[in-house]
């Protein structure tokens, strides 16, 4: 089965841009949200594998999006994708319970690496 993902960003070109690195790498986007209450209205409908989010939405910021995931998907892969690279965000993202944190401007090597990485760690988590 393909792993699906939820691709969370207020920018319509790196939605695009993730969303073609995604697809051409065999993943299925089950949806993009432009902002953080489609995003969490977005998750709850789709139950994503994975969900990329942006740290600056219109609405609210990536990282209360994240709680509110967390809220109402506990198990939730996110990996948080941001211009906004700056240790105290990384590291609160982190303790947040994101996975990874990729700084934009970002390689198509990068983030499939690390959300094969997330996807695997989600694997050997069922699997156990």
């Amino acid at each position: 089965m393909n792993k699906r993902i939820l691709i969370v960003d207020d920018s319509f070109y790196m939605r695009t841009m993730l969303k073609n690195m995604l697809t051409d790498a065999g993943y299925e986007v089950v949806g993009e949200a432009a902002n953080g209450a489609q995003a969490v209205e977005m998750a709850a409908s789709t139950n994503p594998d994975l969900i990329t989010l942006d740290v600056i939405l219109p609405d609210n910021t990536g990282l209360d999006v994240l709680k509110s995931l967390r809220q109402i998907q506990p198990s939730a892969k996110v990996v948080m994708c941001s211009a906004v690279g700056q240790e105290v965000i990384v590291t609160e993202a982190i303790e947040s319970g994101a996975l990874a944190y990729i700084v934009k401007p970002f390689s198509e090597e990068k983030v499939l690496e690390i959300v094969g990485s997330a996807l695997k760690n989600n694997d050997a988590e069922t699997a156990a």
